[in-house]
């Protein structure tokens, strides 16, 4: 069963000056009015610091500008302080080939400033950066190699950390004996001088050695020191991993009742810390322990469970050993098909892992071989460089020329492209406004021809008729039933003349033509709300000062009855504002219409298959206006229009 392991990689960062531990504030006001020398560039490094934790952007940046005023000071401690801090981004972002080259180059500066302390740190960190290339054999040797160099700078503290390095690094080598030796005296050391975190960590990769070796007794009793060193320090990571591994143990013992409590503990511990592994593993450990007691619904629940979080956060390896449990408890159970179909699926999902595997193997052999091939080119490349700079720099200064030749004649090129399709989509937007300039103009004339038709043509024959009816009224004689069809008859004519003139009026609006805009809609807003359909109220400020042209006039117009009808038959609303105010500074009329209704998603006016919204957007369009939506399921609509007048 898989354990979680709890490695920390040391970083061996270069020792900080104390103004690292002031305050971020007060380190930026010392950087404000700092004089460019070396104090300076480690200034930039103690800021970076401060950023690490929280914004490692911004902590680079202030990384490679104390790299820029070392190398502008030639000072090399300064660039390997750089590197050391500046890796740690890398590293934290995956970048570990670019890490690798710059420790290597920080190994070099040490050696020619003969600082033994530094060249053991830049070699630990090589070994690191291999370390998380997977590359584990290059990473022993140069942690066996900073370790010599520690040992002769008599730091033992650093001595114990290789140590440690060393024997995670065997371990996954699959060299356990070797492990154990270095993992002892590490622990040994951290035991002495009381560094309890740096102990808890040795002793988790020391009973990784002890168990592949299968001396579990030994393993055991480093779980349980590390357990008592991460509840007395709070370290619930390091908690978590020996929990774990004791359950493993009993795992592998079969012992439901002692890995109990450990696998109880470990999930609740992991839901606490967020650790997905961790809640993955205690949830398969405990559906074993329930597997063993025979509880096959409980242990059912727990492996499902596993296998659902395992699955989504893509941890194969993790969800075939769910799988393969999973098969086991339908076999207990005598679901022989339903187990035998699990271990297909846990076979191919293991020929896929090995498949990765097989191809990481690759990937890291071909990386390893272009590293090498690199290095040999940077060499060459620069002895090329030593013999031939003069002869560079013609060819250099050629290209550069070459370069801002085609530059230019390209941004030429692409100048006058854009130059041309800004003409012809000037050209096909003065086209569209004058089409729509030729519909409005038609419509409303149209509008104004039948609106003065049925006033002046229709209404008055309507009209003469009523006349000529009421006059026979006195000259008939006619039985009361008689009498009172005719009456319905005139009443009924009343009627059709009175829908004829509000017809007419809606056309073409005799108020908008004689006293303008602002009363046309004060009219029209009062009418509506007149007839109880939906509560109106209209709002004006300044209006009376517009001197707006009339087609202007009466496209607003329209936009405003086309707004108030959408809300009146879309919206379900129970009131609406109208509210119009002009600017006399911008010469622009402001044009708003709210509601209180349902509101709609504004994905559905694109694909809305009616012409309403349409026709709006086309006449704010024609009078090259702004407008501006806001609206949402169950909250209203607002329309702001912005026109020039």
């Amino acid at each position: 069963m898989k354990k979680i392991l709890t490695i920390t990689i040391l970083i061996l960062a270069t020792v900080h000056s104390s103004a690292q531990q002031s305050n971020k504030d007060s380190l930026l006001n010392l950087l404000r009015t700092a004089k460019e020398d070396t104090s300076k560039a480690l200034l930039y490094i103690d800021v970076g610091n401060q950023y690490e934790s929280d914004d490692i952007h911004t902590a680079a940046q202030y990384y490679l500008q104390a790299r820029d005023l070392s190398q502008k000071l030639n000072y090399k401690r300064g660039i390997i302080k750089f590197i050391a801090n500046y890796t740690e981004v890398l590293n934290v972002k995956g970048v570990y080939d670019s890490s690798l080259l710059l420790n290597k180059q920080a190994m070099q500066l040490s050696a020619e400033l003969k600082d033994q302390l530094l060249l053991a740190k830049a070699t630990a960190n090589t070994g690191n950066c291999f370390n998380y290339l997977g590359q584990y054999d290059s990473a022993a040797y140069y942690y066996e190699t900073a370790k010599s160099y520690f040992e002769k700078t008599e730091y033992p503290y650093f001595v114990a950390r290789m140590n440690d390095l060393i024997q995670n690094v065997y371990w996954k080598l699959s060299q356990y004996a070797k492990g154990v030796t270095y993992g002892n005296a590490a622990s040994q050391f951290f035991r002495t001088e009381g560094k309890e975190i740096e102990l808890g960590q040795a002793l988790v990769n020391l009973a990784n050695n002890y168990q592949s070796l299968q001396i579990v007794d030994s393993a055991m009793n480093c779980y349980k020191e590390g357990l008592t060193i991460g509840q007395k320090t709070g370290f619930k990571r390091l908690e978590l991993t020996c929990l774990l591994g004791l359950g493993d143990i009993y795992f592998h013992r079969y012992d439901a009742e002692s890995m109990q409590p450990y696998y109880e503990k470990s999930l609740v511990l992991s839901k606490e810390i967020g650790d997905v592994e961790g809640i993955i593993i205690s949830e398969r450990g405990l559906a074993f322990l329930h597997l063993l007691k025979k509880d096959f619904i409980k242990a059912r629940d727990y492996v499902s469970e596993s296998i659902r979080i395992a699955d989504s956060v893509d941890l194969k390896k993790e969800k075939v050993a769910g799988l393969k449990l999973m098969s086991n408890i339908l076999f207990a159970t005598n679901d022989i098909v339903g187990a035998e179909k699990l271990l297909d699926s846990s076979q191919v999902l293991e020929n896929q892992l090995t498949g990765e595997e097989v191809q990481n193997k690759t990937l890291l052999i071909e990386k390893k071989f272009e590293t090498q091939k690199k290095e040999a080119q940077i060499q060459l490349q620069k002895a090329q460089l030593r013999q031939k700079n003069i002869l560079n720099y013609v060819f250099a200064g050629a290209a550069i020329a070459l370069l801002c030749i085609l530059f230019l004649g390209i941004r030429n090129y692409k100048n006058r492209q854009r130059l041309q399709q800004a003409k012809i989509d000037e050209l096909e937007t003065e086209k569209h406004l004058t089409a729509t300039e030729a519909v409005l103009k038609g419509e409303e004339q149209e509008r104004t021809r039948l609106a003065k038709d049925l006033h002046d043509g229709l209404g008055g024959m309507l009209s003469g008729i009523k006349h000529s009816l009421n006059n026979m009224k006195g000259n008939l004689i006619m039985t009361p039933d008689n009498a009172q069809a005719f009456e319905r008859s005139i009443d009924m004519l009343d009627s059709s003349i009175k829908e004829m003139r509000r017809v007419a009026h809606n056309m073409m609006p005799e108020v908008l033509v004689k006293y303008g805009l602002d009363s046309a809609l004060k009219e029209f807003c009062s009418e509506i709300n007149s007839s109880g359909v939906i509560h109106t109220k209209y709002h004006s400020i300044a209006m009376h000062e517009a001197n707006i042209e009339q087609t202007t006039a009466v496209t607003i117009y329209r936009i405003v009855q086309e707004l108030v009808n959408n809300a009146i038959k879309h919206a379900a609303a129970t009131n609406v504002l109208v509210q119009t105010q002009y600017s006399s500074t911008e010469k622009t009329v402001l044009i708003t219409v709210e509601d209180d209704g349902k509101g709609f998603d504004m994905t559905t006016i694109k694909n809305a298959s009616g012409i309403g919204w349409s026709n709006i957007q086309n006449r704010v369009e024609f009078l090259k206006g702004k407008i501006d939506v806001q609206t949402g399921e169950g909250k209203g609509t607002s329309v702001l229009i912005e026109i020039g007048v």
